[in-house]
């Protein structure tokens, strides 16, 4: 199949593993893939902490929970890409490790206290809910296959993460004022979630022609406003003046994209930011201290006996 053809069928869930693709779709959608696959596992390790941090048991067993979700996600999303037959999951994997995978803008900070979670949990989850509902119809099958799953978890998480919200802007004023600076700290973050504005994206193009993406950033950023910032004023957070929203008087909102810092954005997305390195490095660390494991599992595949089973995906 060339790519015209490719252009010509794309649709829904159009093409699977059996379909002979060309290698420019197949390199799209591994970079696509492997970009969300290390997202999810980068975000797992961004709130792991608080499992113990939370304040209490029923707080530490949801985000233990959720951690897991994100971790099952991104091997979910590494067996999709794989199937491309571009890169192995191993190669992905070290590629995270090794400051060479790229992944969202919002897990390169650090997160420092428990009021900054519901900015991941519930905006940012929020977010990754706008653009995964879309990625359902995605020209690759396995991908779409994995969001109907992976959405409905992310379902339970924004709930998780509305719920840290409501706990804390019901509470005591210092936890309400706590709550306001991280929201402020958050926001333009979680604006640029999305990516570049159109104009500035490299990849857009191509991935919507192939139907691999059926929504540009700038819609999708202007969805999640819409939706999120009424949201935001009902448990009481006030909208920053900066970055600027305009509203546009019909319940439709956009952000004056000129007051984001995107030089800020793009240093992050070359894993070149003080914050990229010390997440980087840390996912690095654990993967060398689980190393043994995945030795010893070598070693029962290459001496067991008998047939292997089948992971299941």
């Amino acid at each position: 199949m060339n790519i015209d053809e490719v252009k010509e069928r794309a649709g829904p869930r159009a093409f699977n593993p059996r379909d002979d693709m060309p290698e420019e779709y197949r390199k799209a959608a591994t970079r696509m893939l492997e970009f969300h696959a290390n997202s999810e596992i980068m975000g797992a390790y961004l709130e792991r902490p608080f499992i113990r941090k939370a304040p209490s048991l029923e707080r530490k067993m949801a985000f233990s929970a959720k951690t897991q979700d994100e971790i099952g996600h991104g091997q979910m999303l590494y067996r999709a890409a794989e199937a491309l037959g571009i890169k192995t999951r191993d190669e992905m994997l070290d590629d995270l490790a090794e400051g060479r995978g790229k992944f969202l803008n919002c897990f390169h900070y650090p997160m420092e206290s428990y009021v900054e979670t519901p900015m991941i949990a519930f905006f940012v989850d929020g977010a990754a809910m706008r653009r995964q509902a879309t990625l359902k119809k995605s020209s690759w099958e396995p991908y779409a296959h994995a969001m109907d799953k992976i959405c409905f978890e992310e379902g339970m998480h924004v709930k998780h993460g509305e719920s840290i919200l409501r706990e804390l802007m019901n509470g005591s004023i210092r936890e309400q004022e706590m709550t306001q600076e991280a929201f402020e700290k958050w926001w333009p973050r979680i604006l640029q979630f999305f990516g570049p504005t159109d104009d500035k994206s490299t990849h857009h193009g191509f991935a919507s022609e192939v139907g691999l993406k059926t929504a540009s950033n700038d819609e999708l950023r202007n969805s999640f406003l819409n939706t999120y910032m009424p949201k935001a004023e009902r448990y009481g957070l006030e909208i920053p003046d900066e970055p600027r929203i305009r509203d546009n008087g019909d319940g439709t909102y956009e952000v004056v994209e000129d007051d984001l810092d995107w030089d800020e954005f793009f240093t992050v997305s070359k894993n070149e930011y003080n914050g990229s390195k010390q997440q980087i490095n840390g996912r690095a660390q654990s993967q060398k201290a689980v190393q043994w494991v995945r030795d010893m599992m070598d070693s029962q595949t290459t001496t067991g006996s008998g047939p292997i089973p089948q992971a299941a995906d």
